[in-house]
């Protein structure tokens, strides 16, 4: 979904929340992900990140955590 000059990986417009999966190159490009994260959270948005390896390995746990965050927000 377009937010801003960005795509991001999942995006509820009601919660204003973002969810973003993060893949090796994340991790060499913490710099850049922060000045993202700012950007959108300039935006309006919450911004969550989960590795790819945790969405493979704890599912479950990337979802109850999603689910808290939206639960925070009522």
């Amino acid at each position: 979904m377009p937010v801003d000059r960005f795509v991001v990986d999942f995006l509820c417009h009601d919660a204003k929340l973002i969810v973003e999966l993060d893949g090796g190159p994340h991790a060499e490009n913490i710099r850049a992900d922060l000045a993202r994260t700012e950007i959108l959270e300039n935006c309006g948005y919450r911004v969550i990140r989960y590795w790819n390896s945790e969405i493979l390995q704890k599912l479950e746990n990337v979802l109850e955590d999603i689910l808290a965050h939206l639960n925070r927000r009522k």
